[in-house]
């Protein structure tokens, strides 16, 4: 595919207002919000507490309605004030070195291989695919990989199990002053290497990493995947967005994301940790070094199919995050906005118990006429949802897609379900997943 010519959608930089400003006029709009929920709430909360006492009450309508609805109204009025600022270049040549860390992936890993081979990406692309213990064909097909395409592939092996100890024997390997790491189910975009090293290389000298976009690439599969399309369309790009503008994207996902070599090697490289990208990120936040993130290096990654697949994947994340609040807390973190990014994970546990014993039930009683804990004021959150989420379909559509020249496909089903009842689904398996940490039971890496 030939180069997107045209230039990047980014309005002017006279229309740019300083970080600072937005962080603290979306907290305002936030608190504001907040205290007209907590004024009109005051019926819901006095109702509840004559129920379960006044503290039980304050803490349950806390986590399913004042808190939720300051941090959905500090995310709408973060991505309105938002402007990517424009990138210096959209042809870089800067060498690149792709870590792709691959077990038991004999079916993916040619066809990642030949997404890779196909980028307009002008510079020197050298790959190293790390078989990591693989019992399938996945040395075969990366060896034919080798003799067909037109790409630079080499071949290692790392027999000790765990993402972290492939990717590590792959750094050691890399030359070049950028590594970027792709998993072997991920199918890049033609432009999607430039955009990625075109962010960085614009970015402040202070920039460590960027995250790049990961969206679902089987979405067709079935109902389950419809559903997961949209978590990664909307609310996974959504935060990430946030979490960009305030320079401190909590998570470099390993899925696709690039790193300075130097700033990967000087943090340790990868942990021994289940979730090994939100520590090294974190561990790199920790030395007053930024994160980005570039919603025009879209990439598109297998979502799971099933279930079981889902719960696995998810109760990972969560142990993830519990990992890296128990290595590096938010107030040792130099940048106020980390601080605050990394203190709204702190919360997480709590907000999802609260969704998970008392939402949930709340829903359950609600259905026969008790609105003690699920009634009219628990929507007062909705329309911030559905607004920020109408906001950012349309900067998804008309400054992503349309410039990539990619289609959004029609999935309102998936839409609805993800809107009305995905929530349902995510919180009890994050509670799982930090019952998982709690105890400390046997990591998986798949």
């Amino acid at each position: 595919m030939k180069p997107i010519q045209h230039s990047i959608p980014y309005k002017s930089k006279k229309y740019y207002v300083l970080v600072k400003r937005k962080f603290w006029a979306s907290h305002f709009f936030a608190l504001l919000w907040m205290i007209i929920s907590i004024l009109l709430a005051t019926p819901w909360l006095k109702d509840l507490a004559a129920i379960v006492t006044f503290p039980i009450a304050i803490m349950i309508i806390s986590g399913i309605s004042f808190i939720p609805g300051y941090l959905n109204a500090f995310l709408l009025m973060s991505l309105l004030l938002d402007r990517q600022p424009k990138m210096k270049t959209e042809s870089p040549e800067e060498p690149v070195t792709i870590l792709i860390a691959a077990h038991n992936e004999e079916d993916k890993i040619f066809q990642t291989l030949e997404y890779i081979s196909l980028q307009d990406y002008e510079g020197e692309i050298e790959v190293y695919v790390i078989d990591n213990a693989s019992t399938d064909g996945t040395i075969q097909e990366t060896a034919r990989a080798q003799k067909e395409l037109k790409l630079s592939v080499n071949r290692l092996s790392e027999e000790n199990p765990g993402k972290f100890h492939a990717l590590n024997h792959g750094l050691q390997h890399v030359k070049t002053p950028y590594v970027i790491t792709v998993d072997a189910d991920t199918l890049l975009h033609p432009s999607s290497i430039r955009y990625l090293v075109a962010r960085m290389i614009s970015c402040p000298p202070d920039a460590a990493a960027v995250a790049g976009s990961v969206l679902a690439k089987n979405s067709r599969e079935n109902l389950w995947t419809k559903i997961q399309e949209w978590d990664y369309f909307l609310g996974i790009s959504s935060i990430k967005r946030l979490q960009g503008l305030y320079q401190g994207t909590l998570v470099a996902q390993g899925a696709y994301s690039l790193y300075k070599t130097a700033a990967v090697k000087e943090a340790g490289g990868w942990p021994d940790a289940i979730g090994e990208d939100i520590v090294l990120t974190w561990r790199m936040l920790e030395r007053n070094w930024k994160v980005y993130y570039e919603p025009l290096a879209v990439s598109f990654t297998e979502v799971p199919s099933s279930f079981k697949h889902f719960v696995r994947q998810r109760a990972r994340w969560a142990r993830g995050m519990i990992e890296g609040l128990r290595e590096i807390k938010p107030w040792k973190q130099p940048l106020i906005y980390i601080k605050y990014l990394t203190s709204i994970n702190m919360l997480m546990p709590y907000l999802d118990a609260v969704y998970t014993f008392a939402w949930i039930p709340g829903l359950v009683l609600a259905f026969f006429g008790h609105y003690w804990i699920v009634g009219p004021m628990t929507l007062f959150v909705l329309p911030l949802t559905l607004i920020s989420y109408s906001i950012l379909l349309i900067y998804q559509k008309y400054f992503v897609f349309r410039h990539l020249l990619l289609n959004i496909r029609k999935n309102t089903i998936g839409f609805i379900l993800f809107v009305i009842g995905y929530q349902m689904i995510m919180s009890p398996v994050s509670v799982y997943g930090y019952v998982q940490e709690l105890f400390r039971w046997k990591r998986h890496w798949k």
